[in-house]
C-alpha cells in the first residue's frame, strides 16, 4: 500500500514546507501541523474522545475499526478536544462526527473540504481532520477536494472508500471496477474507475498516503505521518461494506495473496520486495511504479 510524500522514519528530514520531521519520541517534538494549536496540559486517553452517541453501522462495517483507530490516535495529537474539529459529508462514513467527543459538522454533500477550508484558514488554532467516502469526495465533491490539496490548506482529509454507495443502498461509486454489477448498473459498470492516490498525486498534494481498516498498525502510523505534515493530507482508506460490496479487498487481507499484493513505500526509501523472483518491480517514466511478471 503506497504511503507516498510522507515523512522520512530516520533523523531530521525535509517535509516539504520549509520545516522537519524528527522522529517520534524525540525529545521536544510536536507535531508538525500542531505548532500553532494549543497543546493540551492534560493528558487525555482514547475514551475521552468517544461520545456518548450510540454507533449506528451495519454489523461487520469497516467503518467500526477505523473509528476505534482514529479515536486510540487522538491522544497521541496532545491537543485540547476543543481545539479538534472533525468535518464530514455525506454518507455512511460522515456519520463518524457524532461518535468523536470534539468540535464536528455534518456538513453539505461533497462540501466538507471546502467547509473545512475556510475553517483552518481562519482558525489556525485548530487541527481539523476532514471524513468522507469515495462517492462523497469524488462525485459530487470532486472539485472541493482537488482544490483543497492544490491550496495545501492545513487539513487532514480521510477517504473511506469501499467502491459502492453503501447510504443509498449499493449503487455503483467514481472507484466501482470496471464491469461492476449494481442496482444502478444492472449490465456492468462502463466506467473507468477513479485511483484516489493518482488524482491526489496529479492536483500536486503534498502528502499522499494509502491504508486499509483491517490493518490497525499501519493506519495508525500514517494517521500519526498525516499529523506532522504541515499542510494538506490525503488519506485513502480501503473499507470494507459486508452488505453491498463484501470482501471487495480480501485479496490484501487475505495472507497467502496479500504479500503478492502489498507493496510499503515511503519517500526516500527504496521498495522492499518480499515477492517471488518471478515478479519485478521498476520505476518508468515520469516516476510511475509498474509490477511486471513473466513465466520462465
Amino acid at each position: 500500500m503506497p504511503e507516498l510524500n510522507g515523512p522520512e522514519l530516520n533523523g531530521p528530514e525535509r517535509n516539504g514546507h520549509g520545516g522537519t520531521t524528527t522522529p517520534e519520541g524525540s525529545e521536544g517534538h510536536r507535531l508538525a501541523s500542531l505548532t500553532l494549536v494549543p497543546k493540551a496540559t492534560v493528558r487525555s486517553a482514547t475514551k475521552d474522545f468517544k461520545s456518548d452517541q450510540e454507533v449506528r453501522w451495519c454489523p461487520g462495517c469497516g467503518d467500526y475499526a477505523i473509528l476505534a483507530a482514529f479515536q486510540a490516535f487522538l491522544p497521541e495529537l496532545e491537543v485540547p478536544r476543543e481545539n479538534v474539529v472533525v468535518i464530514s459529508g455525506i454518507g455512511c462514513a460522515s456519520r463518524l462526527p457524532y461518535y468523536v467527543n470534539t468540535y464536528g459538522m455534518h456538513s453539505i454533500h461533497g462540501r466538507a473540504p471546502a467547509i473545512a477550508t475556510g475553517l483552518a484558514a481562519s482558525r489556525t488554532d485548530l487541527s481539523v481532520w476532514v471524513i468522507t467516502g469515495d462517492g462523497d469526495a469524488l462525485s459530487i465533491g470532486g472539485n472541493h477536494l482537488i482544490h483543497a490539496l492544490r491550496r495545501n490548506v492545513n487539513i487532514k482529509i480521510l477517504l473511506f472508500n469501499n467502491r459502492i454507495y453503501g447510504l443509498t443502498k449499493g449503487q455503483y461509486s467514481p472507484t466501482s471496477e470496471q464491469g461492476k454489477v449494481t442496482k444502478s448498473t444492472p449490465f456492468g459498470s462502463l466506467d473507468h474507475p477513479f485511483n484516489p492516490v493518482s488524482l491526489a498525486l496529479g492536483a500536486d498534494a503534498s502528502f499522499v498516503a494509502r491504508t486499509i481498516d483491517s490493518d490497525r498498525k499501519h493506519l495508525t502510523s500514517v494517521l500519526r505521518a498525516a499529523a506532522d505534515h504541515q499542510g494538506a493530507a490525503f488519506i485513502e482508506i480501503y473499507q470494507n461494506c459486508p452488505i453491498f460490496n463484501d470482501d471487495a479487498f480480501e485479496p490484501l487481507k487475505d495472507a497467502a495473496s496479500a504479500r503478492f499484493q502489498l507493496v510499503a513505500l515511503f519517500c526516500g526509501y527504496s521498495p522492499q520486495l518480499r515477492w517471488q523472483s518471478v515478479t519485478l518491480l521498476r520505476f518508468e517514466v515520469c516516476g510511475f511504479l509498474k509490477v511486471y511478471s513473466w513465466v520462465e
